[in-house]
């Protein structure tokens, strides 16, 4: 079967040579479907939705398992008076929060053919993001707002959906945690929505990708003071290629997992060692080299987008004011270099990489 579809693949069109001389080879065999067949509507609203999860919390907390599932209920309204009550499958996600959090990011995995109206409707699997540890709180929603402003930037991109989550124990009675978390918008929707293919387990170079798309998602990465993603070995961001005829050979990268960026500033978030800064709050251009007017381009791309990026925050009502202006002042620092003549294009060409 990956025979078959690496083949179609090579003969269609969607698996091309890359512009440049390497030994890069694609693997692409397609993901199990996470999304079914129907009109999926949960990420089509900001409003959060208030839902339950209902399981062993105790033992999720110690085992955090990420190879085998927990039994759970998820609940959720469908109107004022009326819920819904779905038995569903979670289990832990995450190689780092599984390590660092006292409470990681979780899967769900609902039944394929469960078609009951309301907002869960046509999910089959699905990320959601909850608290790591109490008093984190404030981490998630600031990473949900990082995925707003890349929403801004480009439809390349993952859409997200606020929750309230109350956390019910079912293997002792206590009060209910209620914490604000989000879902990611599933791989397989975004492939449907963009009209794209995801390449997995794919040893490729950033020369796939088509050049604008990487300098986009390079310079919002550095905006956001984000070095925890690599192309290569697809470290926080997945790597398509558009099935449109026109666009057969346009390789797309969409970022994700931003906890570890400067913007978030959690506690927990360092560089990695192999890097010439100290904190996640110092910016690191991670991207490849350019001409000067390629990269003002691209810059003209988020000067022209500042406001919009500045609305997204500030009309964001969840967040503390005060994590509000920290989040804009670390912002102001990144537009006033490009208002400064020739000063974040002289970072960024000090840092970026040759082909």
């Amino acid at each position: 079967m990956k025979k078959f579809i690496t083949a179609f693949l090579l003969l269609s069109g969607l698996i091309v040579q890359p512009l440049f001389s390497q030994t890069d080879s694609i693997i692409s065999p397609v993901a199990i479907s996470d999304t079914q067949d129907v009109d999926i509507r949960l990420f089509d609203s900001d409003e959060p939705l208030d839902i339950a999860l209902r399981f062993d919390i105790t033992y999720y907390k110690r085992k955090k398992p990420d190879t085998s599932y927990m039994d759970a209920i998820l609940t959720y309204y469908t109107g004022d008076k009326d819920s819904v009550n779905k038995n569903i499958k979670i289990k832990a996600r995450g190689e780092v929060r599984r390590t660092i959090c006292d409470f990681p990011p979780l899967f769900l995995n609902f039944k394929m053919k469960d078609s009951l109206p309301g907002e869960f409707i046509g999910i089959n699997k699905l990320k959601v993001v909850p608290y790591c540890k109490i008093g984190y709180e404030d981490y998630v929603l600031r990473e949900y707002l990082v995925y707003k402003l890349y929403n801004i930037l480009t439809d390349n991109s993952l859409k997200v959906r606020l929750f309230r989550i109350n956390f019910i124990n079912t293997a002792k009675a206590t009060k209910p945690l209620r914490q604000f978390g989000f879902a990611i918008e599933p791989l397989k929707l975004y492939e449907k929505r963009t009209n794209s293919l995801e390449l997995e387990k794919a040893k490729l170079s950033r020369n796939y990708i088509k050049p604008e798309m990487l300098d986009r998602c390079a310079i919002f990465n550095y905006m956001i003071g984000n070095t925890d993603w690599s192309v290569p070995n697809q470290h926080n961001c997945k790597i398509l290629i558009s099935t449109m005829p026109d666009r057969a050979s346009t390789g797309i990268i969409v970022p994700y997992d931003f906890d570890y960026s400067g913007l978030i500033n959690a506690t927990y978030a360092v560089p990695h060692e192999s890097l010439p800064i100290e904190t996640v709050r110092e910016r690191l251009f991670q991207g490849l080299c350019r001409s000067d007017e390629e990269f003002l381009s691209i810059l003209g791309e988020f000067a022209a987008k500042k406001e919009a990026f500045y609305d997204v925050i500030n009309n964001f009502p969840y967040l503390d004011e005060k994590e509000k202006k920290s989040m804009i002042s670390y912002l102001d620092q990144f537009f006033d270099g490009i208002n400064k003549r020739n000063s974040i294009l002289y970072d960024i060409k000090q840092n970026c990489k040759d082909l």
